[in-house]
């Protein structure tokens, strides 16, 4: 049992190495970092890329504000698009109107409406 134990704690601790690693790869700084490695290595978007980093190394404030502007419109898109989903599964959703308003009252704890007993009933 003990060397079975030991092959187990080797896997794991191998198995952290790997997530370690995939999750170095992943990051944000590695990620751009690729991005622009591989637009620098496509002959087409090397002089765009050249022009762009420019443009954003002498403006860097317009730069940040148009991008923050596209985030927030993104954003917004994104709260459009959830709450049209809600509405039109809303509208799915089989309701029974009869035209009667229902409501709750908790000082009377029967479903029945609350009759006088000197109220006769003319047949």
């Amino acid at each position: 049992m003990n060397d079975l134990e030991k092959e187990i704690e080797e896997s794991r601790a191998r198995l952290d190495d790997t997530i370690d690693r995939i999750q170095g790869r992943l990051s944000v700084p590695n990620l751009v970092d690729e991005m622009l490695g591989n637009a620098r290595r496509v002959p087409a978007l090397n002089s765009t890329y050249d022009s762009a980093l420019e443009a954003v190394r002498r403006n860097p404030v317009p730069v940040l504000l148009i991008a923050a502007g596209v985030g927030l419109l993104f954003n917004r898109m994104a709260r459009d698009a959830q709450r049209r989903r809600t509405e039109v599964s809303a509208e799915r959703v089989p309701t029974l109107n009869t035209g009667a308003a229902r409501g709750y009252d908790p000082d009377l704890p029967t479903a029945r409406p609350a009759r006088d007993p000197l109220d006769t009933t003319e047949i």
